[in-house]
């Protein structure tokens, strides 16, 4: 077996996407592998969007070790705690999620991972968590009709100058009665009137009719 970095922090071991365990011996039930001395979470492509568009092949990657992340949508936090393995200690992410059962999934896996914040809220309305930094990156994984307009809306208040943004496109959830291409055209260019796309990829196999976009702030 080989072990190859594909992003910082991201590695490519076997044919399996990976990153380092920041927590050794703790997972959300993946496989472990034990190689050259460290312990490595292989990350699905069929359970986590982000996975699912490094394995399609994106080129931009910009979660890095010590990045600040505002994550929208985190859920029970298990894509969340991958991007907790690539930023370490020196790093945090503002996970909102607006399910009280998720959120109560969520505070379980904080209390292993420090750099991960649970916040109970609605992303449609950031001033409800305004306390919140400015990021590095704003990673929303949100079904909901507006979702490119509740990334951008968010984006403007916590994204860093030059700072990155990435979204999966959930196109039924955005519209089920209209081809997903269509959707995924119409949110690319609602982004580019504010942002750079630097990456865009389909998720299929893994996601039906879903896509993901990497950009920056202009």
């Amino acid at each position: 077996m080989k072990l190859k970095q594909v992003f910082e922090g991201v590695f490519l071991l076997g044919d399996q996407i990976a990153t380092k365990n920041l927590i050794k011996g703790r997972s959300y039930s993946e496989k472990i592998i034990n190689f050259d001395g460290k312990e490595y979470r292989v990350w699905n492509p069929e359970k986590s969007k982000a996975a699912a568009a490094i394995t399609k092949g994106i080129k931009n990657f910009p979660i890095k070790k010590g990045s600040k992340i505002l994550y929208l949508g985190i859920a029970q936090g298990q894509t969340a705690s991958y991007f907790s393995d690539i930023i370490g200690n020196d790093g945090i992410i503002y996970g909102v999620e607006f399910s009280a059962r998720a959120v109560s999934d969520l505070v379980i896996a904080c209390e292993n991972r420090s750099n991960i914040v649970s916040i109970k809220a609605d992303a449609r309305k950031p001033e409800d968590y305004s306390w919140v930094e400015k990021v590095d990156v704003v990673y929303e994984d949100v079904a909901d009709p507006e979702q490119v307009a509740i990334l951008l809306r968010n984006c403007e208040a916590f994204l860093k100058k030059d700072g990155y943004a990435m979204i999966g496109i959930k196109a039924r959830s955005i519209d089920v009665t209209m081809d997903p291409k269509k959707v995924f055209q119409e949110s690319l260019e609602m982004i580019k009137n504010k942002m750079e796309i630097l990456d865009y990829v389909t998720l299929d196999p893994y996601e039906a009719d879903h896509a993901f976009i990497v950009c920056r702030s202009k």
